[in-house]
């Protein structure tokens, strides 16, 4: 098969890398939810040569991943692991980084919700999750291009669509989590970075 490509991973690969870079400190281990193509995986990999990268996504994804991370054959990519919300656990292993880049939109709220859960139950004091992706502020789209990429979400699957920045922030709160910085990116994009604090 043909490596999977995403043109919008491309795009976005170097702006969240100079987000992630304040943060990320080699030596640790981050687990990626929703690998996609695997294209994220190898580039930050290479960026960050030792932080240990685990991907995940449903099984069907796996191959497409395979193919990326073989290809690299960079040694601190680990998966991909099976990881479907709702259904999976986290890899055991304990994680210092959570890093998902456009799957809230794409999950139910409901599992956005579980996701939330499973991050304050996996993960201890101090360690960080990164949700990139369009976020709505108050309810109301912070672009045209987002209100018309929402109405395709919900043509494809009615419940799928851009979340609210608010609940988003609120729900992590009840897990957990502090919201430490709300990053613009390009293309009305946001990189919100959330802090587990003490159980």
């Amino acid at each position: 098969m043909d490596k999977p490509y995403s043109p919008a991973v491309d795009r976005n690969k170097g702006p969240i890398f100079e987000v992630l870079k304040d943060y990320v400190m080699e030596g640790t281990r981050l687990l990626e939810v929703g690998s996609g193509t695997g294209q994220h995986a190898v580039f930050f990999a290479e960026k960050f040569p030792s932080l240990t990268w685990v991907t995940t996504d449903l099984r069907e994804n796996h191959a497409g991943i395979n193919r990326w991370v073989q290809e690299a054959g960079l040694k601190n990519i680990k998966g991909p692991e099976e990881l479907k919300i709702g259904v999976d656990d986290f890899p055991k292993k304990p994680f210092d980084y959570v890093f998902t880049a456009n799957t809230l939109h794409i999950m139910s709220w409901k599992e956005g919700k579980t996701l939330f859960k499973l991050l304050g139950k996996r993960l201890r004091e101090g360690c960080l999750t990164f949700f990139y992706g369009p976020f709505n502020r108050g309810g109301e789209y912070t672009s045209e291009s987002n209100q018309e990429f929402d109405k395709s979400l919900k043509e494809m699957d009615p419940r799928c669509g851009i979340r609210n920045f608010e609940d988003v922030v609120k729900a992590m709160e009840s897990f957990g989590f502090k919201l430490l910085k709300d990053h613009e990116m390009p293309s009305n994009n946001r990189l919100l970075v959330f802090e587990r604090l003490s159980k």
